[in-house]
């Protein structure tokens, strides 16, 4: 990539992504054995910001009755599910859920040790499946209040395959609620960032952690406690990277032209 200088963007976010297929493509790429998702199908969404409810696969075993927290019984065997969760991690030692808006990401350097990741990090880890995500890259320019520019870009597999980014999960008691009430748990995510390469680096120096297929079933089973194998620097991703309109910088605005190229007609230019 070459073209206009900017400044390098620098940190461990991940803050927005794009999912819009159907809920049977999903089920049927990660050969998922219980939607767990049946009564909660989720509307495609270009613009995924943190506290949405998103899809999630996971390993886990059945549990019996209505609780489904860290205590309940199992019933045999791990099984892959898919489930709706919270974007934005609540550890269960949380007093309340709002932590969650603050714990969206977690870095691939320091996830087995922290203590709001450690635990979900050795037992609760799943797939969180996008078409993309979104990165800005700030420019040396700046706009009529003095602020640095920043340019949006949407960061995909050239293929057009499913995105699979390691995310981590965690259940939540509302304690003013009865154990045996449903809406007692609150299941909520996170996902892995590692240091960027290729061109998605160019843009931002943080991506998600990518797990690929062969290794999705070691990665979801809970019974690998010692996951460290996972935890290496990013080689080549095979992602495309193009500038999107900067309508996406508002939560408000979804629809697939938030992912569609400003190199294919939507006006605009490649900064690269």
């Amino acid at each position: 990539m070459t073209g206009k200088c900017r400044k390098w963007q620098s940190g461990g976010m991940c803050g927005r992504y794009a999912f819009a297929r159907d809920k049977h493509e999903l089920l049927e790429e990660f050969e998922v054995e219980v939607d767990g998702a049946a009564d909660e199908e989720l509307r495609p969404d270009y613009n995924i910001a943190p506290t949405k409810p998103v899809y999630a696969v996971l390993s886990r075993e059945p549990k019996t009755g209505s609780k489904d927290g860290p205590g309940a019984a199992s019933e045999g065997r791990p099984v892959r599910q898919l489930r709706v969760m919270r974007w934005g991690l609540v550890p269960g030692w949380a007093k309340d859920p709002s932590i969650g808006s603050k714990m969206i990401n977690a870095r691939v350097e320091t996830v087995a040790e922290k203590p709001s990741f450690r635990k979900a990090f050795a037992e609760r880890r799943c797939l969180l499946p996008a078409d993309g995500y979104f990165e800005w890259a700030t420019l040396e320019e700046t706009g009529p209040k003095g602020r640095p520019k920043k340019q949006p870009y949407f960061i995909r597999p050239a293929d057009g395959g499913i995105m699979a980014m390691a995310g981590l999960y965690e259940f939540w008691r509302d304690r003013g609620r009865p154990e045996d009430d449903p809406q007692a748990w609150l299941v909520t995510c996170t996902i892995i960032t590692t240091s960027a390469v290729d061109e998605a680096g160019a843009v931002h120096d943080r991506m998600p952690m990518l797990i690929e297929r062969d290794r999705w079933a070691d990665w979801l089973d809970p019974g690998v406690a010692d996951a460290q194998e996972f935890l290496i620097p990013a080689g080549s991703t095979g992602l495309t990277v193009y500038p999107v309109s900067t309508a996406v910088n508002s939560v408000r605005n979804n629809g697939p032209e938030l992912i569609a190229s400003l190199a294919e007609g939507s006006g605009g230019k490649a900064l690269f």
